[in-house]
């Protein structure tokens, strides 16, 4: 896996590839972020191997107060649809996928926000990007929005009772979560800090909350951070064509 290489476009400094940052550098995977909030131009997708895309407090709808995200929908349409890209997408990046793509976003009817169980579909279950992984799993979840119609050939591959698409694929070389897998140990200190999140978390899970949900993601941390292995190795397989044996 040396030498491939991966343009990530963040959306804020604090949501980036989390605990993928050490299965990528044990690879020897460069990979490379834009900083779109910071008004960041994206470079050309030519000599990049994938694309990821990250989690935002802004919403896919929100073009006129943020217009980079115009230019994001096209660069992840032209990437998965034009040139079959391996892409991975997590949370705004899930949503943005399924809107660059011809889906629907919109506000949640019940917004999700703890460490919840997630349940794979038939589809999920069969699906290569959740090899070696059990029908539920426990994970991290902090969104206000969700997908409202799927966008042509996707498939959905895990559900909650509160939100039909936890993740999908597209064509076999696109995979997009709208939970968080990418947990670090400072990770839900550092999100609780976002006004947008703190407020979205007090909202539903009471003022104060913030000490609780993080104790709480400190105990099933060894629980997430294997659950990201595995992800990553099926996603690398799927994206690259790496046999199992190679991992």
């Amino acid at each position: 896996m040396a030498g491939k290489r991966i343009l990530v476009l963040q959306h804020i400094a604090v949501e980036h590839p989390g605990v993928f940052r050490d299965f990528l550098r044990q690879d020897g995977i460069q990979w490379e972020a834009v900083e779109l909030d910071q008004n960041a131009s994206i470079p050309a997708l030519d000599g990049y191997d994938a694309l990821w895309v990250m989690g935002g407090p802004m919403d896919v709808w929100q073009d006129e107060q943020y217009p980079w995200l115009l230019e994001e929908k096209h660069v992840i349409r032209q990437a998965v649809a034009e040139r079959e890209l391996p892409f991975f997408g997590l949370c705004l990046g899930h949503q943005l996928l399924a809107a660059a793509l011809g889906g629907s976003v919109g506000p949640a009817e019940h917004p999700e926000i703890g460490i919840l169980d997630v349940h794979l579909t038939a589809d999920g279950q069969n699906s290569p990007f959740f090899r070696d992984l059990p029908a539920t799993t426990r994970c991290l979840q902090w969104h206000s929005a969700e997908i409202k119609s799927l966008p042509p050939q996707a498939v959905v591959l895990a559900s909650t009772s509160a939100c039909e698409v936890q993740a999908m694929s597209i064509n076999g070389n696109a995979l997009s979560l709208q939970f968080h897998v990418e947990i670090a140990a400072n990770t839900v200190t550092e999100w609780g800090a976002v006004p947008e999140y703190k407020q979205a978390l007090e909202e539903r899970l009471g003022a104060g909350a913030l000490d609780q949900f993080s104790a709480e993601a400190a105990a099933s941390m060894d629980a997430f951070n294997q659950c990201a292995r595995v992800l990553y190795a099926n996603w690398k397989r799927a994206a690259w064509g790496q046999s199992p044996e190679n991992q």
